[in-house]
């Protein structure tokens, strides 16, 4: 692929900044570089342009660095709240990710941010709280609260009730009445007729001693 010089007239991602004299790919150059007037080829009249492309690189960059440690500062102070649902144990129906915290930035703070500065190793996957590395600028750093809270309402635990004992023992606490059982109710008749019949004999016994 025939490659070809040009003078970049401003910055672009991945590629470089103003007054970067780049080599890239001639139909990339002469199909959206050129017609989209980020940069022009490399020659003797618009090589005197550099110097004034360094003046308005510098002017951008310097801007950046100013904005950007402003943001530091508020944004340290901010906690981003993201309501999800959940399942058991606080576990997340999926994952929150760089992308969702941009969106919450600006929905809830009003403050654009492109999500690549959103330094999040792994995306979340439980409810808490979380300080993720914020990359604002080279030379800017800074931290964001994130705080993930569930959305799924809580399942009330009913206690199980209490089974009623039944007393059976015929001992209870001084003070206590404790009611008879059908079995000892049924056994008093036969312990009387048995007791009268045991005190007939000495009766009998007593009478004719007399």
């Amino acid at each position: 692929m025939a490659k070809t010089e040009v003078i970049l007239l401003h910055n672009i991602v991945g590629l470089g900044g103003e007054s970067d004299n780049v080599r890239v790919a001639a139909g990339y150059a002469r199909n959206f570089l050129y017609p989209q007037r980020l940069a022009v080829p490399v020659t003797a009249a618009n090589k005197r342009q550099i110097e004034a492309l360094k003046q308005r690189r510098a002017e951008r960059e310097a801007h950046e660095f100013n904005t950007m440690s402003e943001l530091a500062k508020g944004i340290s102070k901010l906690i981003c709240v993201i309501k999800v649902k959940t399942g058991e144990e606080g576990k997340l129906f999926g994952a929150v990710t760089a992308g969702m915290i941009a969106d919450e930035l600006k929905h809830q703070f009003d403050i654009a941010l492109d999500k690549k500065k959103i330094q999040l190793e792994h995306s979340i996957r439980a409810v808490g709280e979380y300080e993720v590395p914020l990359n604002l600028h080279a030379e800017v750093k800074s931290t964001l609260k994130v705080r993930v809270e569930s959305t799924t309402p809580a399942i009330a635990v009913e206690a199980a009730p209490v089974e009623e004992k039944h007393h059976t023992e015929k001992r209870g606490h001084r003070g206590d009445i404790v009611a008879p059982t059908t079995e000892e109710i049924k056994a008093k008749p036969k312990a009387a007729k048995v007791e009268k019949a045991a005190k007939a004999p000495k009766a009998e016994k007593k009478a004719k001693a007399e």
